[in-house]
């Protein structure tokens, strides 16, 4: 059966699925393969609970209809969502860079929504596999979408702008993480830039930030953007002034389009380094005609969560969680960002950076060295960080977390500032009950 079939099929039957532990009557069970499972072995089953069509790549049941067998599962789940999305006229927005690209997104999402129909990638749905389940739950009431790619290898975001071919194109930065799959930094920006040739060769609108050097450096000026800024305003069409506080609180100035006076926004979100992130989404929803009214309430609005720079409080401290995800870029980001915030007890956990291939051990150093000339009471988890060297009596290390958990020196914090960050498998935001 040709994709043009089984798209008849998806019209008919529009909603996809790919975990038969979640199935929905009448859906399309996708069989897909995993390195520790075949969805081929649970498509009579997908059948029994409900789907009305198993597309599957291996013989199951010659004799039963609604079993649809294709060469390779992924591929046609990738066809038919680009298929799908060429029959689309609505924007789509791409977005995709070493951090902050998730916040970015539920910042435009929320934004836009002020006067679109809009879809947006859920959670971290933004690989080979999530971005094409995204692009087929939109339906003919989305006014825009926003697709969130991610990348650890080279050439993947390649690959995905091949799936959703988008008009709209934003790379939040590019620094250091994924050097495993990369091998390079020179790779990263190599990978994530090609999100804007994409853009350009469909005809559509780039967002820069001028701070983006190594994005500017890389691809030249051969490119056109709409360029934002968070140190320059006077040569951009947006940009900051009077940023403060280590809850971001700032004054909006030189927005494209508007004549008043500089805007104060107070948001929720912690960290100077959100800044970008949210310039980003003023950006993209202003040149959308979004109301700056509009804008301003929906940042004021947003509360961080998902671990994601989230301020929390216990009954004896006070917690900065972003223990979502690390790499060196972004923990360099969150210590410069927490040194600077005014408190008379900091205390800084982190959990080891995952994926950097052989320059782990460096990079987890050269972390080190940035705490010891932070003069930073430090907490350091993982078998990364055990490793180091520690030349700082501030700074504390333990192998594992459970090492940590309900230990004295946890459960003797008091009335203090905590940021806790490290790579989601650390799981350190099983720290919150001991704290």
């Amino acid at each position: 059966m040709n994709i043009q079939a089984i798209y008849q099929l998806y019209k008919e039957f529009p909603t996809v699925v790919t975990d038969s532990r979640k199935l929905e009557p009448n859906s399309l069970f996708f069989a897909l393969k995993g390195d520790n499972f075949n969805g081929n072995e649970y498509a009579l089953q997908a059948l029994k609970k409900g789907a009305k069509y198993a597309i599957v790549d291996q013989e199951i049941d010659n004799d039963n209809e609604s079993i649809i067998k294709v060469d390779n599962v992924l591929d046609c789940l990738q066809k038919l969502a680009n298929f799908h999305r060429n029959q689309l006229s609505i924007p789509i927005i791409g977005i995709t860079g070493t951090n902050g690209k998730t916040t970015t997104k539920e910042l435009l999402h929320i934004v836009l929504s002020k006067k679109y129909n809009v879809l947006a990638t859920e959670g971290n749905f933004n690989n080979h596999i999530g971005v094409p389940l995204t692009l087929l739950k939109i339906t003919e009431q989305h006014e825009m979408a926003i697709i969130e790619m991610g990348a650890n290898h080279n050439g993947e975001i390649k690959d995905l702008c091949k799936i959703c071919n988008p008009t709209i194109g934003l790379v939040t930065n590019t620094g250091i993480a994924h050097l495993e799959g990369f091998g390079s930094i020179k790779n990263i920006i190599k990978t994530k830039s090609y999100l804007y040739k994409s853009v350009q060769n469909n005809s559509g609108i780039n967002f820069l930030l001028t701070e983006n050097e190594n994005i500017i450096d890389y691809l030249g000026r051969k490119y056109k953007f709409i360029e934002y800024s968070c140190s320059n305003s006077s040569i951009n069409n947006y940009g900051f002034g009077n940023v403060k506080d280590s809850l971001l609180r700032f004054k909006l100035v030189n927005i494209s389009g508007y004549k008043g006076e500089p805007i104060s926004i107070r948001t929720k979100m912690i960290g100077l380094y959100n800044q970008t992130n949210i310039l980003a989404a003023i950006s993209i929803s202003n040149y959308f005609n979004v109301n700056i009214k509009q804008i301003v309430s929906a940042l004021e609005d947003y509360t961080p969560n998902n671990n994601r720079s989230q301020l929390k409080k216990t009954s004896r401290n006070e917690l900065i969680l972003d223990a979502y995800n690390a790499n060196p870029t972004s923990v360099e980001n969150a210590i410069q960002n927490f040194r600077n915030i005014k408190h008379s007890n900091k205390i800084l956990i982190l959990g080891d950076m995952f994926e950097l291939g052989s320059s782990s051990q460096e990079q987890h150093q050269k972390i080190v060295e940035l705490i010891r000339d932070s003069n930073l009471n430090s907490i350091l988890i993982g078998e990364a960080f055990w490793k180091t060297n520690i030349s700082s009596p501030l700074i504390t290390k333990y192998r594992q977390l459970n090492q940590v958990l309900n230990s004295s020196q946890i459960i003797k914090i008091s009335q203090s500032l905590i940021l806790i960050k490290g790579s989601r498998g650390m799981q350190l935001e099983r720290l919150i009950d001991s704290l």
